[in-house]
């Protein structure tokens, strides 16, 4: 049954495939090789194209739409609507925060909201509010507020 089946079909299938599991697994790669399949398959439909003839343009394709890709992506890049979504350090930059352990010796536990963080920063006793200047990782780095 699948002798009888056009090659070019094949490469309509393998393109509609790939993306649709860009859309299922988004991660800008399949889609630039979903695309090389179906410019394989139309191609094979309008011109008679030996299958290994066919593979080797589809191989030539992909590397130009993924270089192409490259390029167009290098000057246009994805701006995140929120870049500080997966640094809670750096969400917390400028927020007031309050002394839970004493900072002593340049180093101590803070409270925000109802997360403890562990600081470093100028001394100072519990309860002393203070400013989140940056941070280190997970540790927070604290000055007191102007």
């Amino acid at each position: 049954m699948l002798d009888a089946l056009a090659p070019h079909w094949g490469w309509l299938a393998l393109g509609v495939a790939l993306a649709i599991a860009e859309l299922v697994a988004p991660g800008y790669f399949l889609i630039w090789l979903a695309a090389a399949a179906l410019l394989t398959g139309f191609v094979a439909a309008a011109l008679p194209v030996a299958l290994a003839a066919q593979v080797v343009l589809f191989a030539v394709l992909a590397g130009c739409v993924l270089f192409a890709a490259r390029r167009w992506l290098a000057r246009n890049p994805v701006v995140s609507a929120d870049p500080l979504l997966n640094d809670r350090g750096g969400r917390l930059i400028g927020q007031s925060v309050t002394v839970v352990q004493a900072i002593d010796g340049g180093g101590g536990r803070v409270r925000q909201g109802d997360t403890e963080w562990l600081v470093r920063g100028p001394d100072a006793p519990v309860g002393t509010r203070m400013r989140v200047a940056g941070h280190d990782g997970a540790v927070l780095i604290v000055e007191f507020p102007d």
